[in-house]
């Protein structure tokens, strides 16, 4: 699977409008067959920083970064952001997470 991490620095004047302007890419990206999660938060240290924790198949990741969708979710996101959006992307054995063994409940 390919696991993908991006940190998004938002303008401070866009933060609370910020996850409804990528209501409509998030929606899209999650119907997506090849789509295992797509997942928001907001940073605990950075108030202007949100995180998307995303997985995708093997074979789905080539056809969300060329849907239309992405394209335009890229486009709404533009105008809210600092600086480009970091990223770290790999592709991983798995397909979904696992049990953390440090920390069994």
């Amino acid at each position: 699977m390919y696991f993908i991490v991006v940190k998004f620095k938002v303008k401070p004047e866009s933060v609370e409008g910020f996850p409804s302007a990528v209501a409509e890419f998030t929606a899209a990206t999650r119907a997506e067959p090849g789509n295992l999660w797509f997942e928001w938060s907001r940073s605990l240290d950075d108030p202007n920083e949100f995180v998307l924790v995303e997985a995708f198949t093997n074979d789905g990741a080539g056809p969300h970064v060329t849907s239309t969708h992405f394209a335009a979710g890229l486009e709404a996101m533009r105008p809210h952001l600092v600086e480009t959006p970091r990223i770290i992307s790999r592709q991983v054995d798995g397909d979904g997470w696992d049990a953390m063994g440090e920390l069994q409940i």
